[in-house]
């Protein structure tokens, strides 16, 4: 089963017109989707309802052109990472599957999806939530028909985070939450990351007191973010499966900080691409598909030594800096503004850093 992808950009919000184009010229059917992964172009906070605009857009696509449900359409994971500062492009990335196959010689790119067990609010920062999310990423491999942890190079997923009236649900039954709804988002993200480097084998089990305090304990392929708008954790697990089909392959790295130019060029690598000693966007002739990463403001306020303020702004949170810093590093490194750069990387990379991965064109 061949995965097929097209990276399309969002010219408003609530603009689906990239993926419908996509639909009907051919490249595949509505029903042929399986995951959408986009940045749009909002806060990027709690309050960032561009991510539901998006997501509401693309399924009517899918619910236009397509046979499935409603209900269908509405499993599909699409994960929206809100927040396209400096010069980052709202986009999107679909992925789709046909019944084409490949020589079972050839890696290429293969996806699972899965949906978690209810997470509820006062889950979110404990254990629970890790176990819960390491056994759905442990169903999507089985869905990818991806056995082996080492062949999995990207586990992309959304969360819900805590709001006011979440955490009054979990008080009504006399439970309490781990964190205030303004931390949620981090937390949410982190834990999560544990349960994919669990899952993985990456790490142990992590202990209670170490989730989003240990930060040596991190996963090198997740991506996490999370949202108002789902009570379950969506996960979208990509990876490289003999026989699979098509013409994209996968690879990953870790940027060791916010300026790791040589991380970006280390996943394109991975995935299988040949590069001079320093490479430049011109040397991928227009092979790489997309670069999705992680980062988050070194917790020091150091960069290679030298001092930073994101930390210490008032007017401008540090999610913005540093999405906007590492975002203009992404599309120097590759070429293109669009690309998925994404905040709250606690557990998800090395401090201060964080994971990326590449999916490029490695032909037929």
């Amino acid at each position: 089963m061949a995965i097929e992808v097209a990276k399309v950009e969002l010219k408003t919000v609530q603009d689906a017109s990239g993926v419908e184009d996509c639909i009907k010229s051919g490249q595949f059917s509505a029903d042929e989707i399986i995951a959408v992964v986009g940045k749009t172009e909002g806060n990027g906070g709690v309050n960032d309802f561009t991510r539901i605009l998006a997501d509401q857009a693309f399924r009517k696509v899918l619910l236009k052109h397509g046979k499935r449900s409603e209900d269908e359409i509405g499993n599909i994971p699409m994960v929206w990472s809100g927040g396209c500062d400096g010069v980052i492009t709202p986009h999107a990335t679909v992925f789709a599957r046909n019944a084409k196959t490949g020589p079972a010689s050839q890696m290429r790119l293969a996806i699972g999806t899965a949906l978690s067990a209810e997470l509820l609010p006062e889950d979110i920062g404990r254990l629970a939530m890790v176990e819960k999310v390491a056994a759905a990423v442990k169903a999507a491999m089985k869905d990818a028909g991806i056995d082996d942890p080492k062949d999995v190079h990207y586990v992309q997923t959304k969360t819900p985070l805590l709001t006011i009236d979440s955490v009054l649900d979990a008080e009504s039954r006399g439970q309490h939450v781990a964190c205030e709804v303004h931390e949620s988002m981090g937390v949410s993200n982190g834990t999560t990351a544990l349960g994919i480097a669990v899952a993985l084998g990456e790490i142990k089990m992590p202990k209670a007191e170490e989730i989003c305090k240990n930060l040596d304990l991190y996963s090198s392929v997740a991506s996490c973010s999370s949202g108002v708008e789902l009570t379950q954790a969506q996960i979208v697990l990509l990876g490289n499966k003999a026989g699979a089909g098509g013409r994209y392959r996968i690879g990953h790295a870790v940027m060791r900080d916010a300026l790791d130019i040589d991380g970006i060029y280390d996943s394109i690598r991975n995935a299988g691409m040949k590069l001079p000693d320093r490479p430049r966007a011109e040397d991928l002739g227009g092979k790489v598909v997309n670069c999705f990463m992680k980062c988050e403001a070194d917790r020091t306020g150091k960069l290679r030594g030298r001092r930073q303020i994101m930390l210490d702004d008032s007017d401008v949170s540090w999610h913005r800096h540093i999405k906007a810093a590492v975002g203009g590093v992404a599309a120097t490194a590759i070429g293109d503004a669009a690309v998925f750069v994404s905040v709250d990387a606690m557990h998800q990379g090395p401090q201060g850093g964080g994971p990326c991965i590449a999916i490029i064109d490695a032909g037929e």
